[in-house]
């Protein structure tokens, strides 16, 4: 039952103009335009996901629409690509607006800082300010959400919920050590063996080997994924990962005690991202924060199969905070 519930909830793809590159928005829920719709049914709250690295909006769909039907269908629950992670399909019309059109481009824009500020203009530009803010962040996505409390104070956000965040010493954790030499110091190799064996593949052969990868891995996805297989596409993902393992090395414990009152931190049991450690040394840090250990053993790629289970935490930790619109 609860799957032909999520299977009615709308979702609407949207490829914007963002910083000068199109980005992919999907958007849970009837509204698709916060400016625009104007009547008694227009939301109040936007909650906004911020995905990990490689930001394939696609993936977090099922961990939106159930979060989406647990809060009652009453806000709108959208997730942003990352700059340069997906491209729009042929023919597929853009969308801009005023702002965007006369906006600078963002400088370095598939890199860290240009991934932060490329989602703060799409804030700017595509939200309402009277419209309240929950973010989301999950992975790479917690230091931008974090980022983001810093670097836009004006921004309405009421709480922000960050899950596995990897927001310290990202190059000492276990998977850190293992990827550092290769997305810092051989990554122009990976770039020319992705282009070589990817760029003369057909799409129609793409899209049936991520297909099969798919079903493979006992995965489901309304928006087919083709950006896995772009060259074009991994190599940002890959050149965002070298400075996450460069630059994302002390936590900013400023900005977490600035904001810790409207702060979650959801860390896993079991991950290799951000290990238990790091839970207990934040923990032991900021007492009195918000700060959870999983103990379910859910990875760090919850929405590959657990979507259900963190949207049902995040929806009862959401409702704690709904007095604050």
């Amino acid at each position: 039952m609860d799957s032909e519930i999520k299977e009615e909830i709308p979702v609407h793809e949207e490829f914007v103009l963002c910083g000068g590159v199109e980005t992919q928005v999907l958007k849970c829920g009837p509204w698709d335009d916060l400016f625009n719709d104007q009547n008694v049914n227009r939301p109040k709250l936007l909650i906004f996901i911020i995905p990990g690295n490689p930001g394939f909006s696609s993936f977090y769909v099922p961990f939106a629409k159930a979060l989406y039907s647990l809060t009652n269908r009453c806000f709108p629950v959208w997730t942003i690509s990352h700059a340069g992670h997906a491209l729009a399909p042929k023919d597929t019309k853009i969308l801009t607006t005023s702002e965007d059109a006369n906006a600078q481009e963002i400088k370095d824009i598939y890199g860290l800082h240009g991934q932060i500020e490329h989602k703060l203009a799409f804030l700017r530009t595509h939200v309402p300010k009277e419209i309240k803010l929950m973010l989301i962040g999950h992975s790479i996505g917690s230091y931008i959400a974090l980022q983001i409390l810093k670097r836009a104070p004006e921004l309405p956000v009421i709480h922000t919920f960050l899950l596995f965040p990897t927001i310290e010493r990202m190059a000492e954790s276990p998977n850190g050590r293992i990827a550092t030499p290769f997305l810092c110091w051989f990554r122009y190799a990976l770039y020319v063996t992705g282009y070589l064996l990817l760029k003369p593949c057909p799409e129609k052969i793409k899209s049936l080997i991520i297909r099969m990868g798919l079903q493979v891995m006992n995965l489901k996805t309304e928006f087919l994924q083709t950006n896995i297989l772009q060259p074009f596409c991994l190599a940002n993902a890959a050149y965002l990962g070298g400075q996450e393992m460069m630059q994302v090395v002390k936590r900013d414990d400023e900005i977490i005690k600035e904001h810790l009152s409207k702060l979650t931190f959801y860390y896993g049991a079991t991950d290799r991202w951000c290990p238990k450690k790091y839970y207990e040394d934040i923990k032991k840090d900021f007492p009195e924060g918000d700060i959870r250990l999983c103990e379910k053993k859910i990875p760090h790629a919850f929405i590959l199969h657990f979507s259900q289970e963190i949207a049902d935490m995040v929806a009862n930790w959401l409702k704690d905070n709904l007095f604050k619109i």
